[in-house]
């Protein structure tokens, strides 16, 4: 513009002409004025304003020429404090005033104009997508409408009504709980089917321990067995509750039955004596130091405590990560979550852009908002499953759980053995320690002693376990991470995430490129999460409460490692009263902060749209506030200083 006005109003031109030839109105004198007003067009050409810069009035001084402005005319004398000097004529500052209003004129035809692009666009590509998800294609509208009615989605021009916005955010929301859904109870199939696998394996080992002793007892113990057959099977009852999780103590329930065992055997031996029950009670505290059944009671219970103990461990770890993911993926995620949901999934079909995909940061940064408080289970089950792949170690050797566990006969096979094999000496010292009983009149002689039946008794075989202890390592192991990865997971099956993060990816406002970076895991990253406001000083309940039945766990387990028997109870019990408090775990109860203060949410930051938008295909910049207002109010401030008077 600068040029054309230099071409046009040079400093020969007075010379040329005296004033504009047919145009009257431009002369000099007190209409002059007339240059400062506003066109009545809003374009003007460059020839046309530079006419009306130009003033034919009678020169009462020299023609003076603005360099680099494009400006002249005549001048006046003017007398200051420096001397005499000239200076261009009121007329021409006043019509500097005018230019300035009208590039302000300009610019406000331009914006009243506006962009071609910003036509209302056809919708017959949401309607399609739209009409396929099942819903009436009478709530689409042909084309393009104002979107001021929106409540998640940018209010720019739409092919959303309110009625679609609002079924698109129940369909968003749905499918993000079928999603968890789908990846919690794949988890918890896989794990219950590995208590399965576990279960039936130690119940069968069991089963066929009692299964040996009702076939083998009977020919090799005679009466023995046969008038106590009730006790044995009372014990293979008490080892099946004790690994159940009955509360009971194995050690004691171990002695209590060789204490019962030995009165009946020892009246069974002597039907001669009477033996009333002080003189029972005197036998009983005879027995540890007399070892009526040698070492098998102590063997076994070393034994049987630690395998046992390894054995229901482990399937309760494996019951209570089931159980804890089930409870885990029903707690309900917050409104916040919903509307960023619809956002990441929907808002692009209601902008027009219905073929991009999410920005795969982007969808990320929305999960990990909405599942922050999942993400706070991480530390706590590794260290439940880190137990629990330890604890295997236990199942193998002379001491271990299938050894152990399928072997239960033969201990007791060796115990009744050894009390008919020392029968003699211990009725002799059981006399001298606890005095000479009487004499049953009524009572039988005293059982004679027969040859022993054969007793046939081989261990279980071994086999099963071994693929059971691999198979369980190996998934244990890949659900590690199940809960930090969960977000990544969900969009990379679920959420139609793009492949890449590029000029071409929803970024929750146009198609473009996600700029914010990826938050943390947790509940305490999610501060400053740009797409989900979470607020880090309410953590869920529900989560907590697992937290620390996940911790009481991995203490059991820790304690079954060393075989200690941690008095177990049932999982939903212990701790029921732990998650009472604050709820928020160690290392993020000193983190709260004013998200009023220097904490608040930081703006978004996302890209412009990419190069694909700007070729033709609107965005949802057009619900952006346009930057036509703030320039017109800009030049229309810059015009009316170059034309306010100024003082002489």
């Amino acid at each position: 513009m600068r040029g054309m006005l230099n071409s046009a109003v040079g400093p020969e031109a007075p010379d040329r002409r005296n004033g504009w030839p047919g145009r009257p109105d431009l002369a000099a004198g007190p209409r002059a004025s007339r240059a400062g007003r506003l066109p009545p067009a809003f374009f003007v050409s460059a020839s046309s304003a530079a006419r009306r810069l130009r003033t034919t009035s009678r020169a009462r001084g020299p023609w003076l020429c603005l360099r680099g402005r494009g400006l002249c005319g005549p001048t006046v004398p003017e007398r200051g404090a420096a001397g005499d000097r000239q200076r261009l004529g009121p007329a021409v500052e006043l019509r500097t005033g005018g230019w300035w209003l009208l590039c302000a004129a300009a610019a406000l035809a331009s914006c009243a104009h506006g962009d071609p692009a910003s036509k209302s666009r056809s919708c017959s590509e949401v309607r399609q997508i739209y009409g396929a998800k099942g819903f009436s294609l009478s709530d689409v509208p042909q084309a393009e409408i104002s979107g001021e009615h929106l409540r998640i989605c940018p209010q720019g021009h739409t092919c959303c009504t309110s009625a679609m916005e609002e079924n698109l955010a129940n369909r968003s929301r749905a499918e993000l709980e079928t999603a968890l859904l789908d990846s919690s109870r794949a988890l918890q199939a896989a794990l219950a089917a590995q208590l399965r696998g576990f279960d039936d394996h130690f119940q069968r080992l069991l089963n066929d321990s009692e299964r040996a002793l009702q076939d083998a007892f009977p020919g090799a113990f005679g009466e023995l067995y046969g008038h106590n057959a009730g006790a044995f099977r009372d014990l293979y009852a008490e080892l099946r509750r004790y690994y159940r999780g009955a509360n009971l103590h194995l050690e004691e329930t171990l002695a209590e039955f060789w204490a019962r065992l030995l009165e009946r055997l020892f009246r069974q031996l002597h039907p001669q004596l009477l033996l009333p029950d002080d003189y029972l009670d005197c036998l009983g505290k005879q027995a540890e130091p007399l070892r009526p059944f040698g070492d098998a009671p102590h063997e076994l219970r070393l034994r049987a405590t630690r395998a046992f103990v390894a054995a229901r461990t482990f399937v309760q770890g494996l019951g209570l990560a089931a159980d804890v993911v089930r409870k885990v993926a029903q707690v309900p995620l917050g409104p916040e979550c919903w509307r960023a949901v619809m956002k990441l999934l929907y808002c692009a079909h209601c902008l027009g852009v219905p073929g991009a995909r999410p920005c795969p940061d982007y969808c990320r940064n929305v999960l990990k908002g909405c599942l922050a408080n999942q993400a706070d289970l991480d530390a706590e089950w590794r260290n439940l499953l880190d137990s629990m792949v330890l604890i295997t170690d236990k199942f193998w050797g002379p001491a271990g759980v299938e050894s152990v566990m399928g072997s239960v006969h033969l201990w007791l096979a060796e115990a009744i053995s050894a009390l008919q094999d020392n029968r003699d000496t211990l009725t002799a010292k059981v006399i001298q320690g606890c005095g000479n009983p009487k004499v049953n009149p009524h009572g039988a002689g005293p059982e004679e002693k027969r040859p022993r039946g054969k007793l046939a008794l081989q261990k279980p075989p071994a086999g099963g376990l071994e693929k059971l202890v691999s198979e369980a390592k190996a998934q244990l192991r890949d659900a590690q991470d199940f809960w930090i990865s969960l977000p990544g997971a969900l969009c990379s099956e679920k959420m139609a995430m793009s492949a890449a993060s590029d000029d071409r990816c929803w970024n929750g406002v146009a198609r473009g490129r996600y700029l914010p970076e990826v938050m943390g895991d947790g509940l305490a990253n999610q501060i400053n999460n740009p797409e989900v406001e979470v607020d880090i000083t309410k953590p869920d309940m529900t989560v907590r409460q697992q937290i620390m039945q996940l911790k009481v766990m991995t203490n059991r387990l820790r304690s079954a490692y060393n075989g200690e028997d941690a008095d177990f109870q049932d999982a939903s019990d212990d701790g029921s009263g732990s998650g009472s408090g604050d709820g928020c775990p160690d290392d993020a109860c000193g983190r709260r902060v004013d998200k009023k203060g220097a904490g608040s949410r930081p703006a978004l930051t996302h890209a412009l749209p990419g190069p694909s938008e700007r070729e033709g295909r609107k965005t949802s910049a057009a619900g952006r506030p346009r930057p036509c207002g703030a320039l017109l109010l800009l030049l229309l401030a810059l015009g009316l200083s170059a034309a306010w008077p100024r003082g002489r």
